[in-house]
């Protein structure tokens, strides 16, 4: 269980998140045609895979803007939240992204649970944390950051660091 913030009050997750040198583990999540879409079907490049609470908040929206605007072409730039996919469809279609690709919880929190980014306390109790995991083709965890306090962005340039020293 790890303990951060949400508007400088302390909430609790299900666990800790995959650190670096670790296998990530395997997933199911839904993209936006309401089709399965797990960990292997991004086995040819490295992954940023940012995972926050909904992308209807302001901090949310901002940070997939940004992995969205990020130069790097060589990984997958995946966005998990608990939204549905339609408003994550309508999400992508608003701001025209490009790069992203959106997955949602809709079907389990399995994915929430196995990274130790479930909120178990506090309003948002029910989602994700605020996390920014990077990983190599393998899946091996390079960058690994919990955010602290979930109304703050996660340190991107570290992460993009992680993963250009793999090239």
């Amino acid at each position: 269980m790890a303990k951060i913030q949400l508007a400088n009050k302390s909430v609790n997750t299900n666990g800790e998140l995959p650190s670096v040198g670790m296998t990530a583990p395997a997933f199911e999540l839904i993209n936006s045609r309401l089709q399965t879409k797990t960990l292997n079907d991004f086995a040819d490049k490295p992954k940023l895979i940012s995972i926050v609470p909904s992308l209807d908040t302001e901090v949310c929206a901002h940070s997939t803007q940004h992995i969205d605007s990020l130069e790097d072409e060589n990984c997958h730039r995946i966005i998990v939240s608990a939204d549905l996919p339609f408003a994550q469809q309508r999400f992508v279609k608003q701001y025209a992204l490009k790069n992203i690709q959106c997955l949602s919880l809709m079907r389990s929190h399995a994915f929430a649970e196995d990274y130790g980014v479930l909120l178990l306390d506090g309003p948002l109790a029910g989602l994700c944390a605020r996390a920014l995991l990077a990983l190599d083709k393998d899946n091996r965890v390079v960058y690994s950051e919990l955010v602290s306090e979930i109304t703050r962005e996660p340190n991107y340039q570290s992460a993009l660091d992680a993963l250009q020293a793999l090239v």
